[in-house]
């Protein structure tokens, strides 16, 4: 046996006990590989740009040559799903990337000191997290202006009280362990217990949070769009195509049915992820 047939049975092998452990995260992660791969192959799955218009052909039905139908402008709806992907994908992961960079050690340090410095962390979050999200979110895209980082810098303002929140009550729970008054009595310092024990410890919530807050992003994106204050056109994106479908869903519903289920599928995998991975992760003791 070759050892490329003995790496590919060890694959499978890791692979069917991790689905095991598992399904949701499995299939939720292998439903978000899917459409991440679609998205970056759209080119070439597809054998018409997003912007291109064939007037003659204008809300045209499902057919071999356009499988979703095409939009009053002749556009190929598929093409636009995919393309609408990687506005919808780069929101969501650009987003919460933001938002963890700069949550995770506030959460991290306000959890682990706790006292005064905890209330000088804590305290403006709660002020953020009083405001409904929405209204945030769309105040904040109008004050920005439109365009994807601007979107993405608008979300990540809203998500970091919120990941702060879950970071610092994990470390909070996991600062009283026992391993880490041993690491203490052991003279590390209090950034090494924060970074080799707290953290690793600490670190499933968010990231279940952060596969939650992803699908929201997604949601978000698609309703700024959707009043306009998301991308602009003729960029794709799955709000902005359901926005200029609702005025043909009478004559021709694959408009809205497909940006539609495309905006579930997305969400229902970070969903499904996120419900999976407290499974996946054990705990763990730094050293």
């Amino acid at each position: 046996m070759t050892a490329d047939a003995v790496q590919t049975g060890r694959s499978i092998g890791l692979l069917r006990r991790t689905y095991r452990r598992s399904p949701p995260a499995i299939i939720g992660g292998g439903l978000l590989l899917v459409l991440a791969v679609a998205a970056v192959a759209a080119p070439w799955l597809t054998p018409y740009a997003p912007e291109t218009m064939d007037f003659n052909a204008p809300l045209a039905g499902p057919s071999a040559s356009h499988p979703f139908g095409t939009d009053n402008f002749g556009r190929d709806v598929l093409s636009r799903v995919l393309h609408g992907y990687r506005v919808s994908l780069a929101v969501a992961i650009g987003s919460v990337a933001m938002a963890l960079v700069v949550a995770i050690p506030l959460g991290l340090v306000a959890g682990y000191y706790q006292r005064w410095l905890d209330n000088v962390i804590m305290r403006p979050m709660d002020v953020i997290m009083a405001f409904p999200a929405i209204v945030l979110v769309v105040a904040m895209a109008g004050f920005f202006g439109q365009g994807l980082v601007l979107m993405m810098l608008a979300l990540a303002i809203v998500y970091v009280p919120i990941i702060v929140r879950v970071m610092r009550g994990a470390a909070l729970g996991v600062a009283g362990e026992l391993f880490v008054e041993g690491a203490r009595a052991r003279g590390a310092s209090d950034l090494r217990i924060m970074v080799r024990h707290v953290l690793p410890n600490a670190i499933t919530p968010v990231f279940v949070q952060a596969s939650v807050l992803m699908g929201i992003a997604i949601l978000l994106e698609a309703a700024l769009s959707f009043i306009g204050l998301g991308v602009e056109p003729p960029t794709p994106s799955l709000g902005l195509m359901l926005a200029e479908g609702r005025s043909f869903m009478g004559r021709a519903p694959w408009l809205v049915i497909a940006p539609g289920l495309a905006i579930v599928l997305a969400v229902l995998g970070f969903n499904l992820l996120g419900n999976g991975l407290p499974a996946l992760s054990g705990p763990r003791r730094g050293r």
